[in-house]
């Protein structure tokens, strides 16, 4: 079996696996279904580190990994669940934007992800920099995700994909971040998610929904 042209076509389908769920997460309406995409890909995000940890024998990686799979694809994912659950959430996911004028933004902002990606990755020597430019677009949409849900739960988990996407571009270019960075921001990301639960349930409480433009009426206030 030949490894060296079987590496890069996993390290491609990873990728293109997380290009996919990411637009697959910007049109979905359903708060389940947009759990599962997430969870699907942290899941990505692991076999890709796999991936290059094997490879490049960066031990480093395989804790990463391991570290994602507990906190994206377990740890969160059912917070979210239990999140839902509590606030008895079940709505569609409303957003500021029809999903046709998403997906048509969505391929510009692709496009504009890989020519910027272009030069940067000629200058990385890592063997995943051919996917920087998936990993930038990844970014990209998450943040569009993010800025184009009027509910609070949709624009966390459009937060934390976008953390999904820096990781993976950070595996992409320079074989990933120094190990007492990436423990730094695995702790920041769950403190930030129970954060967050609290701050939905003020919300919540105050306004009888997880509308986030119902906010601005404290500023009228």
């Amino acid at each position: 079996m030949d490894f060296d042209g079987l590496i890069p076509q996993l390290l491609n389908l990873f990728a293109s696996a997380m290009l996919i769920l990411a637009f697959a997460m910007l049109s979905q309406r359903r708060i389940l279904r947009l759990i599962h995409l997430f969870t699907l890909q942290g899941l990505s995000v692991v076999g890709a580190t796999l991936v290059v940890a094997w490879v490049t024998g960066q031990h480093h990686l395989y804790f990463s990994a391991a570290l994602t799979l507990l906190l994206k694809a377990i740890l969160i994912p059912w917070l979210l669940h239990k999140l839902i659950d509590r606030l008895n959430v079940r709505w569609d996911i409303e957003t500021l934007l029809n999903i046709p004028t998403m997906m048509l933004v969505g391929i510009v902002l692709v496009i504009i992800a890989f020519n910027l990606a272009g030069p940067i990755s000629q200058l990385s020597g890592s063997i995943a920099r051919g996917t920087l430019g998936i990993a930038l677009a990844c970014v990209l949409l998450s943040f569009m995700m993010m800025i184009t849900r009027a509910k609070a739960i949709p624009q966390v988990i459009g937060f934390l994909a976008m953390e999904n996407a820096l990781f993976f571009a950070a595996t992409a270019a320079t074989y990933g971040m120094p190990m007492v960075v990436e423990l730094g921001i695995a702790l920041d990301v769950l403190v930030g998610i129970l954060i967050l639960g609290v701050f939905m349930f003020q919300i919540r409480e105050q306004f009888d929904s997880l509308d986030i433009r119902h906010l601005e009426k404290l500023k009228e206030d």
